[in-house]
């Protein structure tokens, strides 16, 4: 250890936003600092970004020091936590670590998106440590919902971070592990000076029930139900999806699994055998052929995702799978905020056909995989932290933790938003200095900024559509035949019932024959003129103006 040597924390997602989780944690001098990357997490794309496939934490500050960035550790493998590896590995090529669950997702998600990037995983479990660099770095258990979660010690020589990750206390979870609450406090003893700490449910009072209160939900409901029972979860929660498939045995019904990501999750599973004890699941084909009172459906579509197989079964559209009236569909989850309307047009889809659903607001069907109040303080009460730093999650979850751990009698509770180089050691905690820090997007099969995938002009078109002109000039510069006029997303007439296309052409005619025939010469003058009259043309009868492209040519 130098003088100069500083120990820092740099979100680059996930810090003011809830999604696209990804860590940058630093040591030693400010030239030459040497690197780890805890998680590298997407978003989803709103309607605002149409085309739009995932969105991704912008790592330029990153890759311009690649050569010292020691390592990447993944704590667990929900999207917002790996789900930007394979498009971003590639520009790092550094070692990851990661459980092997999430090793194996990593692998299903590549072969399924046919990716090139295979990356190499050192398997990193609960219990494991490893030295990178300045850093130890140790794994402990915690509970969340989906396999093989952990928290990290960071250890350095001007002290020892805790990233808790994504966690919560659950005693009786339907898989583990459970939360290491020995290990916590054998840290805090060791000493901790910083904890960046879970937000998402900060302003959520109390204690998170139990997964074995929601298993005993769901199966009174499997029991009670009539006709078929369809569940909708999150495709990562493998103790939901066994806690279903035990209580439908207990009920004596079979279990259909649809949604390819579902699918997915299951095949990992069944891998590491995380799925020991559950009796094999029906074939699509099968379905058509059980009683409806012997059957339960678990499916994707939580979120009202258009294509997943839920939105299917509320259209009608699938080929061997099909809901009747009498039959329950239960939302064992919570809407992620933006994706309400969505959730809403498929519940009512659902409810034309007869269909019965039941949310957790009926029932306790769904708890959350994150730490109420409560258990945040009990996590303070083990670790001990000297600086607590709220991430993952908005500014409201942020500032309720913060206020939360200042009334626990934290000293030190730096505000923290994305980009913020925060030091922590040595003296006290204080951001010294903002790094580059946005957003790129995938888009297919590209990723880029906001201008090189063009989403700009996109969004412009959805909103105002498009018109194609082509002019042909003769040698003196006349109309040679008559300009194509192509509009694109446009209405079909205006107000007076006149065709917008013929309006839109006779603004063209116009444009060029004011122009003196000399000045005809500059195709540009020409192909300005025309484009400026048919934006403006289009604005006095819709009230918009579109994209205009106009090409000229003189022959």
């Amino acid at each position: 250890m130098t003088t100069k040597d500083e120990f820092v924390f740099l979100p680059l997602g996930g810090v003011g936003e809830i999604g696209m989780n990804l860590a940058l944690y630093g040591y030693g001098p400010a030239s030459k600092r040497q690197w780890i990357m805890v998680d590298c997490g997407v978003t989803f794309a709103g309607l605002d970004l149409p085309g739009v496939d995932l969105v991704l934490p912008d790592i330029r500050f990153i890759e311009e020091q690649r050569k010292n960035l020691k390592a990447i550790i993944i704590t667990h493998a929900h999207e917002d936590h790996y789900g930007a590896l394979n498009d971003l590995w590639p520009g790092l090529n550094v070692p990851v670590y990661a459980s092997g669950f999430t090793a194996g997702m990593l692998e299903a998600k590549r072969n399924y998106e046919g990716t090139r990037a295979e990356i190499p995983i050192t398997p990193f479990k609960a219990g494991d440590r490893i030295n990178v660099g300045p850093f130890e770095i140790e794994a402990i258990g915690v509970n969340h919902s989906i396999p093989e979660p952990m928290s990290l010690v960071i250890r350095t020589p001007l002290g020892n971070a805790v990233h808790t990750g994504d966690w919560k206390i659950d005693h009786a979870p339907s898989l583990g592990p459970l939360t290491d609450e020995a290990r916590f406090r054998a840290v805090g003893e060791e000493g901790v000076l910083a904890m960046m700490c879970d937000s998402t449910n900060a302003l959520r009072d109390g204690v998170s029930p139990s997964e074995e209160e929601v298993s005993e939900g769901l199966r009174q409901i499997i029991e009670n139900a009539e006709g078929r029972v369809a569940i909708t979860t999150f495709s990562s929660n493998v103790g939901r999806i066994r806690s279903i498939a035990q209580a439908a045995e207990r009920a004596g019904r079979e279990v259909l699994l649809l949604g390819s990501s579902l699918k997915r999750v299951v095949n990992v599973s069944q891998d590491l055998g995380i799925m020991e004890g559950i009796k094999p699941f029906l074939a699509e084909d099968e379905y058509g052929y059980i009683p409806r009172n012997k059957v339960v459906v678990i499916l994707t579509g939580s979120q009202g995702e258009s294509r997943a197989a839920l939105a299917k079964l509320s259209r009608d559209e699938m080929r061997n799978v099909a809901l009747a009236a009498g039959d329950t569909v239960v939302f064992s989850s919570r809407a992620i905020p933006g994706n309400e309307k969505a959730i809403i047009d498929i519940k009512n889809g659902l409810i034309e056909q007869g269909i019965h659903i039941i949310t957790d607001n009926e029932a306790l069907v769904h708890v959350s995989g994150h730490p109420r109040r409560n258990e945040l303080l009990k996590m303070y009460e083990w670790v001990k932290p000297q600086i607590l730093v709220p991430v993952h999650g908005e500014a409201a979850h942020l500032v309720a933790q913060k206020e939360l751990a200042e009334q626990a009698g934290i000293g030190q509770v730096p505000k923290v938003r994305n980009g913020n180089i925060l030091r922590l050691a040595p003296g006290p905690a204080e951001v010294i200095d903002d790094a580059p820090h946005g957003r790129v997007f995938k888009d297919g099969r590209l990723v880029g900024d906001f201008e090189e995938m063009g989403i700009g002009d996109r969004r412009k078109l959805s909103f105002a559509g498009h018109v194609s002109v082509n002019i042909v000039l003769d040698s003196r510069f006349d109309f040679q035949g008559d300009p194509d006029v192509v509009p694109f997303g446009l209405p079909e007439f205006d107000d007076e019932g006149e065709a917008m296309e013929d309006t839109l052409y006779d603004a063209v005619l116009s444009a060029v024959e004011s122009i003196p025939r000399a000045r005809r010469k500059d195709l540009g003058v020409v192909r300005e003129s025309v484009r400026r009259a048919v934006r403006s043309t289009a604005n006095q009868v819709w009230g918009k103006k579109p994209i205009v492209t106009v090409f000229v040519t003189k022959v």
